[in-house]
């Protein structure tokens, strides 16, 4: 039997990532799809792939220089897999260049939206232009003319500069022959032209393109020979000791300021840029001609995002959704009315509202016999009205009590500055456990009833954000089970207090049960198999990278369980092998909504044991995180779950990919009828 240790078993995870991304891209062919949705996912693609440098190629680049003796999962060395990464990202980031100049935009200008080069500029745009730029960019730009009394300057991650060839002296008899030219971050990159009568309806210039055509006029009496636009993308990851820090807020804050300057690991810079400029600029910021993105377009590509805010044409988006709100619950004047009766309420996201999630929270701080208020808080956004409430019910006197993840990644500006609010307005802020993320979601209320204390909960998938809510897919359970809230009661008191691990009534998790437990209902299938029975596991999540749990995956396929995962990005896991994973599928969905949700489904001898969970199948989830995995235990609650998020994604012939052995993906095509996972859901609840 083949060492299931075997690196060739297992599918590096860099690539893996770039696997997604890809899939991500192709949605900006997909002619079913409307033109300016085309045009965001490249977009989304193009972020993406900023975070990969900034995180992923930062890290590998970090362990080389360490000289750190790990390796990655697939046996690889980190020089190899470099080279790897960098190959496949430079093939996708020019495949993303191709799409957009090759395809959207000229189906764009079919539409009436054109964007306008500087060849195409006529006398009255070029005046208009000119206005533009004396008026709104040239006052707040700074030009650095190089030499030994102006170095290279210290670039801020992922700022739009520009690097100019020059001839002639200046007023001080200077020709060093090159400059930089700052863009400011203030300054739109996509400005509209005004209407013009009998012209397409949206005419838009690039910034780049302005700053390019009067950059001499920033450099009087002197000769621009050449101007190119470049960017740089930095190390964003936090270095944070935190056995040695004694204010973890004050720490951070420091931290944050040194991201915009970490090590540079990729400089991006037009195609038309010669030679020997970029050899420059190699030799200034410490990169190798590898590290080097020659770009057809803007080097901020993603910037351009704000198109699909400035263009009012409907029929180039999605249609408008309104998510729903059960009419069963609208008949209660509060949710705790409803849950004294049901028990159990069940959501899911986007396809019903977030807006019962918010009014939980809202009713519990205006509701005179609640006492107590417990919420997890990883991403909420700026202005949260859940932090508003939690606010709200600390002003009224009651008890509030916030576990703020300060370190949920790019977020931390803003979880420092909400903690700061809750503490204001009297609220008890944690900041969770050092060494470990909280990422579980959940809310604890407790409310006096008949002279009692009952408790109440929200068990979620996804982070409480209400802008994510309408974006991601995501399950959301309220309940009023005794034992469950307990337990909720445990994990927070864990995380706010001290004390030793406590065994959970209903509830796995992190970092204590929950890998040991999804593994021992892995092992249950795998008897039942043995044994000649039916044997199934269904599991959905965003990334499967955990070698352990793989393993036991494997195990199971051997022993001749029926494995289905619908795993959105990373996966680690290859399908397929004879002997190892013959029994094993997994599938990728992407679509209008990013999928976030994350269900465990165990046939368990015909009474399906399904499970909600916020982690992930990662080492990171599993060891060095606070999460959840919550049963869902209403029999008609469990098959309603499983049939939308497990059974229906499986059944998806339009939106769904199919992982092959060597980890590449390819789209499903089948004679069925047509299925969209997401199209259907949609239908069934807002249609």
């Amino acid at each position: 039997m083949q060492d299931l240790g075997d690196p060739s078993l297992y599918v590096n995870r860099e690539t893996s990532m770039l696997a997604f991304n890809q899939r991500v891209l192709e949605q900006a062919l997909d002619p079913d799809t409307p033109l300016l949705e085309r045009l965001k996912f490249l977009f989304i693609v193009s972020r993406n792939m900023d975070e990969f440098f900034e995180i992923r190629v930062a890290n590998i680049k970090r362990q080389m220089n360490f000289g750190s003796q790990s390796k990655p999962l697939d046996g690889s060395t980190f020089e190899a897999l470099l080279d790897t990464m960098r190959e496949k990202a430079r093939a996708m980031i020019s495949n993303e260049y191709r799409i957009l100049n090759e395809s959207l935009l000229p189906l764009l200008a079919q539409e009436n939206v054109v964007f306008i080069d500087k060849a195409g500029w006529r006398e009255s745009e070029l005046a208009w232009l000119s206005d533009f730029f004396h008026n709104e960019i040239q006052p707040i730009m700074t030009p650095v003319g190089l030499d030994l009394a102006h170095p290279f300057p210290r670039l801020i991650n992922k700022s739009l500069n520009f690097i100019l060839a020059l001839s002639g002296k200046d007023a001080f008899g200077r020709d060093s022959g090159l400059a930089i030219v700052h863009a400011p971050r203030s300054v739109p990159r996509v400005i509209r032209l005004p209407k013009v009568e009998n012209e397409p309806q949206y005419r838009f210039v690039l910034l780049t393109d302005i700053i390019e055509h009067f950059a001499e006029q920033l450099f009087p009496g002197m000769t621009v020979e050449g101007c190119y636009q470049f960017r740089l993308t930095r190390d964003s990851d936090l270095n944070l000791v935190e056995e040695s820090i004694e204010d973890l807020p004050r720490a951070l804050q420091v931290e944050l300021l040194s991201r915009r300057y970490g090590e540079e690991v990729r400089l991006e810079i037009v195609t038309n840029c010669p030679e020997h400029i970029v050899d420059f600029l190699l030799q200034k910021t410490n990169l190798s001609k590898q590290d080097t993105y020659r770009v057809d377009g803007p080097v901020n590509v993603h910037r351009m995002m704000a198109l699909y805010q400035m263009i009012d044409f409907p029929n180039l988006k999605y249609p408008p959704m309104e998510p729903r709100i059960p009419e069963k619950i609208m008949h209660y004047r509060n949710l705790f009315n409803y849950l004294q009766e049901k028990r159990e309420l069940l959501l899911h996201h986007p396809f019903e509202s977030f807006q019962p999630v918010i009014d939980f929270v809202r009713q519990a701080a205006a509701d005179s016999n609640v006492l107590a208020i417990k919420q997890t808080l990883y991403r909420t956004g700026s202005n949260s009205p859940l932090v508003k409430a939690l606010i709200d019910a600390a002003r009224a006197g009651k008890e509030v009590t916030a576990v703020v993840e300060l370190r949920a990644r790019f977020d931390e500006e803003d979880n420092i500055a909400l903690a700061n609010q809750l503490q204001e307005a009297g609220a008890l802020v944690v900041y969770g456990v050092l060494g470990y993320k909280t990422h579980a979601k959940m809310t604890l209320i407790a409310r006096r009833e008949e002279g009692l204390l009952k408790r109440y909960a929200h068990l979620g998938t996804g982070n409480y954000h209400p802008d994510n809510a309408k974006l991601y897919t995501d399950i959301s359970l309220f309940t009023a089970d005794p034992e469950i809230t307990e337990d909720v009661h445990m994990v927070f008191q864990q995380l706010t207090g001290m004390g030793k691990a406590v065994k959970l009534k209903k509830i796995f998790h992190a970092p204590f049960n929950l890998g040991k437990q999804l593994i021992s209902w892995i092992k249950h299938e795998a008897e039942l198999a043995q044994k000649g029975l039916p044997a199934r596991i269904i599991m959905k999540m965003n990334a499967l990278t955990d070698p352990l749990i793989i393993r036991h995956l494997y195990e199971a396929s051997q022993a001749g369980v029926k494995v289905d995962l619908i795993v959105r990005g990373m996966c680690c896991l290859r399908p397929g092998v004879p002997g190892v994973s013959d029994n094993i599928t997994v599938s990728s969905v992407v679509g209008r909504f990013l999928e976030h949700s994350r269900v465990f489904y165990f046939q368990n001898e015909g009474t399906p044991k399904v499970f909600a969970a916020s982690a992930d199948m990662m080492e990171r989830n599993l060891h060095h995180r606070v999460e959840l995995c919550f049963p869902i235990e209403q029999p008609h609650l469990a098959e309603r779950l499983a049939k939308e998020t497990l059974f229906n994604y499986l059944d998806d012939n339009r939106k769904r990919y199919i992982m092959k052995e060597n980890g590449e993906y390819e789209r499903v095509q089948n004679d069925a009828p047509p299925h969209d996972a997401q199209a259907t859901l949609l239908e069934k609840y807002t249609g």
